[in-house]
């Protein structure tokens, strides 16, 4: 792999995009799961465009605001002490995000409790990881792969949805070729990786398992 390819991949696969990813194909392969299969398509296109709004174009104008103040270098942020401000701002924004689906947006916190779920748990993975970049560069495009392949096969395999199958298996395959990117990059070490990639394994598995 060379490092344009791995680029390419870094930036298709960011973290950050991978939550709209997980509920494009949870809205429209498994509908019933997040509760929104009474919801027209035109609604559900509105509802994604919200998320994404929220989940990766909020966070991604904060980071460029902070790298036009200087406070960071550019956007991949390789620097872990450049990590912490950047990394705190988007905890909160998702933080916020779980709080307006959860309770204020009337009636998807009632209709599709499960939004704000998914959004809890990708915030506590945001948790860990920014904790744990003030000491320790780790991997949040692991931690993030590591999620989207938990939050499949864990809804998968309780509720036998077997739409969920060619999806899951094509997240294998990306995280494969991500997790490889990110090494040709020297953006991270194995164990770099590893940890991240478990983390955010061990935390959405407990979210389907306890809240789903």
């Amino acid at each position: 792999m060379n490092n344009r390819l791995a680029i390419i991949l870094s930036v298709l696969f960011h973290p950050l995009i991978l939550t709209t990813y997980l509920f494009a194909l949870l809205f429209l392969l498994s509908p019933d799961l997040v509760g929104v299969s009474a919801f027209e398509l035109p609604a559900l296109g509105s509802l994604l465009t919200l998320l994404f709004l929220n989940t990766f174009i909020a966070p991604a104008v904060v980071t460029y605001y902070f790298m036009k103040m200087g406070m960071i270098k550019n956007l991949y942020i390789d620097d872990v002490t450049e990590r912490r401000i950047p990394y705190l701002a988007t905890v909160f924004i998702y933080g916020l995000a779980t709080y307006l689906f959860g309770w204020q947006l009337q009636p998807i916190a009632q209709m599709a409790p499960q939004i704000s779920v998914i959004l809890a748990s990708v915030t506590l993975s945001l948790v860990i990881v920014t904790a744990v970049s003030f000491f320790w560069k780790i991997s949040a495009h692991a931690t993030g792969i590591g999620g989207m392949i938990a939050i499949l096969s864990g809804l998968m395999m309780r509720f036998e949805d077997y739409a969920l199958l060619y999806p899951l298996i094509t997240a294998i395959l990306i995280a494969g070729l991500l997790l490889s990117a990110r090494l040709q990059l020297n953006a991270h070490s194995p164990a770099q990786i590893f940890v991240g990639f478990i983390c955010g394994v061990l935390v959405s598995s407990m979210t389907i398992y306890f809240y789903f």
